[in-house]
């Protein structure tokens, strides 16, 4: 089976993917957007990282909560109610116009991430409830192939778009964007599911935090797929935007332009990756990661000759995410779907609101872009050993 096969026979998987792209395609208007907004404001570096790092936080706090919230509810419905306060709080972002509005977009941020918080772990919950294992390997890689796209697309036509027509025009067409998702979203149809409405809420919790907690291999898994968490750049590009590359592009055009050389690295990798990749190789996978991190830094000295770090960048990063996010799926048990998989988001974004933070803190304090991002390549190199070293106690 492949991706095509998968889209063709099942109506559900095409109506999530179709949705999937249209709005996480509107989503990075939206996020350009806002750190345009920011660069245009001329806010303070604190600033674009507290963004950054709000745009993670949500998934972070509430990750238990979300957990149980996904396991009592209908999916449809969920899905559906998520969505559509997304909508709202993305509208609301054209009232933020002067940086002492910012209070307002921070709020807006962590309420939009909120429910899109919500949404992923109903969609991926339900994967798993819905596919056999291979299809669910190959929906997680489509999943990771259509975020790549979209966000290709998406950040390549944003810029453009941004310095034609402006921020507020933007948030509007994600709104649009959105609408149109909802329209294909009604018309899932999923079987019924016992939903777990008469288990008390934090007894929930507590059961599905101790089973985390003492299932090793599930714990180990989390961690391992947490550290492609530490790819979210948006606080790094953004600081090559205002200050390395400010005199080449405008901001915006240099924010879409390396975001999206990057993404068509994420769309391109799982697609050549996903024949070969398995537990025995998943060591190199972390450490081509690593290694392609380290080329970027060398590189970032041009901003066009950073495009060749970029690809290496990302090339192994939605492979990574994709393989070993369907091993903790294979792994955790049925009843516990919602849960591991809100707790898996949690420390996942943990680790991406930590170095959104962790990037502005090092930058303020001297450090040169390039040896921040070496550095994080240096992580993934730690990585690899840690997957070798769980390979051989646990499989």
């Amino acid at each position: 089976m492949n991706y095509i096969e998968l889209l063709k026979n099942n109506k559900n998987i095409r109506i999530l993917a179709s949705v999937q792209f249209i709005v996480y395609f509107g989503a990075w208007f939206s996020q350009t957007g806002v750190f345009t907004l920011l660069v245009e404001l001329n806010a303070p570096t604190w600033a674009t990282a507290t963004s950054a790092m709000l745009a993670f936080l949500p998934g972070v706090l509430l990750a238990p909560i979300n957990g149980v919230i996904v396991e009592k509810n209908k999916p449809k419905k969920l899905l559906l109610s998520m969505i559509s306060i997304e909508l709202i709080s993305i509208f609301c972002l054209i009232f933020v116009t002067s940086l002492s509005m910012l209070w307002l977009l921070f709020i807006l941020i962590f309420i939009r991430l909120c429910v899109a918080s919500i949404y992923f772990q109903a969609e991926m919950s339900l994967l798993a409830k819905i596919l056999t294992p291979q299809e669910l390997k190959l929906a997680n890689e489509m999943h990771s192939v259509i975020w790549a796209i979209s966000y290709t697309a998406g950040m390549a036509s944003a810029g453009i778009f941004i310095y034609f027509l402006g921020v507020k025009t933007t948030f509007l067409f994600d709104c649009i964007l959105i609408l149109i998702g909802i329209s294909f979203l009604v018309r899932l149809s999923i079987p019924d599911f016992h939903q777990k409405t008469q288990s008390r809420f934090f007894t929930m919790i507590k059961e599905g935090f101790f089973y985390v907690l003492n299932n090793k291999i599930i714990f180990h898994l989390i961690l391992l797929h947490a550290f492609i968490g530490l790819t979210a750049y948006e606080t790094l590009v953004t600081l090559l935007a205002q200050h390395q590359y400010k005199e080449v592009l405008s901001a915006a055009l240099v924010i879409g332009f390396l975001n999206a050389v990057r993404a068509c690295s994420l769309a391109i990798g799982p697609m050549v990756l996903s024949k070969f990749i398995n537990d025995k190789n998943l060591f190199y996978m972390y450490l081509g990661q690593g290694l392609g991190i380290i080329l970027w830094a060398l590189t970032q000295f041009n901003f066009y000759i950073s495009f060749l770090g970029l690809i290496g960048a990302g090339f192994f990063t939605s492979a990574l995410w994709a393989y070993t996010y369907t091993m903790i799926q294979k792994n955790a048990d049925k009843e516990y779907h919602g849960r591991v998989i809100a707790y898996t988001d949690m420390i996942y974004l943990s680790f991406s609101a930590i170095i959104s933070m962790l990037m502005g803190f090092l930058f303020e304090i001297g450090l040169s872009l390039e040896l921040i991002t070496g550095l994080l390549g240096m992580i993934f190199i730690f990585a690899a050993f840690y997957w070798k070293w769980f390979y051989k106690k646990y499989l």
